[in-house]
């Protein structure tokens, strides 16, 4: 069996690579670039930097008015149509996205509907979207979604609340800039969500269907990275060799899952978000010891192999203790790292429970619970919601 593996075609990794930007521009051609920031980057004087980077450099760029910083945690299709507009208007010749996974995955979605036209839902899977989008520069400052480095964007409908997996060659970056200098500001709260949701994909690529000998190893590398750092990088922030392993880590599982796929906790993952404005990575550390828990007799040795490279294992464990390590690591992860419970987040029970039928659908529907070693039916996928409660 053969994979196709790809790959963004130039990364710059490391402390200051922020300032490789238009040497990245250049080498991509891209004289008139649009930026699309998180917002609170400006407040931090990221977007200012990246402006004086620029100017030094006789790029020409988007003017940063609130329309370049106007990024939604969860992005519509709503939230990027000002950008789409903008960037046609303006004969902007690529992107360079500064931010967590919205900005990138915002951005993604304006590369192709600024070139192609056209609505979102024209491009989720099960269509494959490999036609050439506008060339982008993903800059990530958190360590989780691995956007950078992944052929993936989701993008909410608002009208159902359906979040859209879109795929293919238009969706992956032409070029990253990973520097974990700019996590360094990054909350606890955030940190320990989209670290999780690192790891969750790290474990799911591993695990995935579609597995193969080169997202393995990216996967394993990217467990044995962030699990020994995770709480390390809660507790203090200013932890620069964890806040380094953790952004290389992310990066490396965005390699491997963009690669692999992802499986049954992502699938479910999505309407919670969805429906009840859960961060993607706070829904995903909610389920992941419930998924796991029933995901490990479909793949005993796999889930092992996760515990070793977490380094929560030697490697002479047997499959069985490595794995109970493995689910009682998972809980006590999530209460050091204060993930709340739907209850606690602030979701009436009475309204979870009346979505539980509908989400499983969503998560069937998305394809990835069909990536799982164990795949669940919709009853099963129900079961596991109602888990989340007791």
């Amino acid at each position: 069996m053969t994979h196709t593996i790809v790959l963004p075609r130039l990364v710059e990794i490391g402390a200051g690579s922020l300032e490789k930007l238009p040497q990245l521009l250049a080498s991509l051609n891209c004289q008139k670039p649009y930026l699309i920031c998180d917002g609170i980057l400006q407040q931090l004087g990221v977007v200012n930097r990246l402006a004086d980077l620029l100017a030094a450099a006789g790029v020409s760029f988007s003017p940063l008015t609130d329309l370049t910083t106007k990024v939604m945690p969860e992005p519509t299709e709503d939230s990027i149509q000002d950008a789409v507009a903008a960037v046609r208007a303006g004969n902007f010749d690529g992107i360079v996205a500064v931010g967590g996974g919205s900005a990138i995955d915002s951005a993604k979605a304006v590369a192709v509907l600024a070139k192609y036209g056209g609505a979102m839902r024209d491009y989720k899977v099960p269509r494959q979207v490999d036609e050439p989008a506008l060339p982008l520069i993903a800059i990530p400052t958190t360590a989780g979604t691995g956007s950078e480095a992944t052929q993936f964007t989701i993008i909410t409908d608002a009208s159902s609340d359906e979040k859209m997996l879109c795929r293919g060659l238009a969706f992956m970056p032409m070029a990253a800039i990973v520097d974990y200098e700019l996590s360094l500001s990054v909350p606890p709260r955030v940190t320990a969500d989209t670290g999780i949701d690192a790891l969750t994909h790290a474990i799911e690529a591993y695990v995935s269907a579609k597995a193969n000998a080169y997202s393995d190893q990216q996967a394993l590398a990217a467990m044995a990275l962030i699990a020994p750092n995770l709480e390390a990088v809660y507790l203090d922030g200013d932890n620069r060799l964890a806040r380094e392993a953790l952004m290389v880590g992310s990066h490396l599982a965005g390699v491997a899952f963009s690669n692999a796929s992802v499986a049954l906790v992502h699938g479910m993952s999505r309407p919670i978000g969805a429906h009840f404005h859960v961060p993607h990575g706070l829904s995903n550390a909610m389920l992941l010891p419930a998924v796991t828990r029933f995901s490990i007799p479909a793949a005993e040795q796999r889930y092992a192999d996760c515990a070793k490279a977490m380094k929560l294992a030697p490697a002479d464990t047997s499959n069985a203790k490595a794995n109970d390590t493995l689910l009682r690591w998972l809980s006590a992860i999530n209460a050091k790292l204060q993930v709340p419970s739907p209850e606690a987040f602030g979701i009436s029970r009475d309204s979870f429970m009346e979505k539980v039928s509908i989400m499983a659908e969503q998560a069937q529907d998305s394809g990835s619970p069909g990536n799982n070693p164990r795949v669940p039916s919709l009853k099963e996928m129900e079961e596991i919601y109602q888990e989340l409660w007791e």
